[in-house]
């Protein structure tokens, strides 16, 4: 429920018109304060929506749930319960002023046939971001003045996603045409980098790492070496080490990467693929940034690249195995790596191990 203004008078005369509309749904929603009994709309003969595969709210007028099918209580198990709360207890942060300005009016005063739909992004720091097109309109067409309404919920975020990454996914595919002797790397670059988050997500001090950062940084870690696709050919597969001019050149890739990526909508995407190669200690490239300058989802991903680097044959190299990788990484510390994070990732070094062998390259 909407908690009332405890100000004096003279600082609730400056409370924006739009926060007044809001807290007046709150308001008449103690004017109908009573228990909410669900059980009436349990049975599928006179609630349709019971089983449907749609996520489903009835509401009253004044916006409080009478009742949420399971399909919606399973896509919002993070909220603490839906039915007998307010709607906008629950998601009205997620909506911009003016569409709770115009759901009032809708439910209200009858606009639009007492029916609104419009978009919001919906999240918690367990969930994701769900892109959710939202439809209200009354449980029964046929009253002049309806008093329940069905809130229908279309997450299409998934359909947005794919779209967006999707273009993303071509120029991965043709840099990878370009650096053909990287096998499996990428794949398990995402999958140490999103094990190494979630290890984060609950340790204090990275209270930034929600499910977003988890679900973002295990796609855009495939990207980091997307510039490679702007180095030439005869410096990216040259077999031995390279030359003073042609490591400028390779260096370069960083750059590249951050211009191919900077119409990303998530600036993680530029951060990673421009810094993934900076270190502590600030002898990184292409800036020379060092400690907490270097952004925290490419510090994460640059643990993840070098394992990998290290535990895999490549034309100029044989690999390493795992025990002997994790002593040089921790010999890096405080140099090459954040300390906090290396830590963190000799804690659960065995997962890397695992997941490296199960997505080792095939035998050549």
């Amino acid at each position: 429920m909407a908690k009332k203004h405890t100000a004096d008078k003279t600082e609730e005369a400056d409370v924006p018109d739009e926060l007044e509309e809001i807290e007046e749904i709150g308001e008449l929603g103690e004017l109908a304060e009573e228990s909410v009994d669900t059980e009436a709309y349990l049975s599928p003969e006179t609630n349709p929506f019971v089983n449907s595969i749609f996520p489903v709210l009835f509401v009253n007028r004044q916006l409080r749930i009478l009742f949420a099918n399971k399909v919606c209580a399973e896509l919002f198990n993070s909220f603490d319960g839906l039915a007998g709360n307010y709607m906008t207890d629950i998601f009205g942060k997620f909506f911009e002023r003016e569409d709770i300005r115009a759901i009032r009016e809708t439910l209200l005063k009858g606009n639009n046939g007492y029916s609104w739909k419009g978009e919001v992004k919906i999240k918690s720091r367990e969930t994701a971001t769900m892109l959710t097109k939202i439809y209200i309109f009354p449980t029964d067409i046929s009253q002049s003045e309806p008093s329940e309404f069905v809130v229908l919920l279309d997450d299409v975020t998934g359909e947005n996603k794919s779209l967006l990454r999707s273009v993303f996914l071509s120029l991965l595919e043709a840099s990878k045409l370009k650096d053909n002797d990287t096998g499996k790397h990428i794949i398990r670059v995402q999958h140490y980098s999103q094990r190494l988050a979630r290890e984060l997500f609950n340790k204090k001090g990275y209270e930034r790492i929600d499910a977003d950062f988890i679900d973002n940084i295990g796609f855009l870690s495939t990207m980091h070496d997307v510039g490679k696709i702007g180095t030439p050919d005869d410096i990216l597969n040259k077999e031995g080490p390279l030359s003073d001019w042609e490591w400028t050149v390779m260096q370069e890739h960083t750059k590249n990467g951050a211009f191919i990526l900077s119409t990303y909508p998530n600036p993680m995407a530029k951060e990673i693929a421009l810094s993934h190669h900076e270190r502590w200690n600030g002898s990184g490239y292409p800036f020379k940034l060092e400690g907490d300058m270097i952004p925290l989802a490419a510090r994460i991903v640059s643990i993840a690249d070098v394992y990998d680097a290290l535990r895999m044959q490549r034309s100029y190299k044989p690999p390493i195995e795992h025990e002997k990788t994790v002593e040089k990484m921790m010999e890096s510390k405080n140099t090459h790596f954040d300390p906090a994070l290396i830590d963190v990732f000799y804690a659960i070094a065995e997962d890397f191990e695992q997941l490296y062998e199960a997505h080792r390259d095939s035998e050549k």
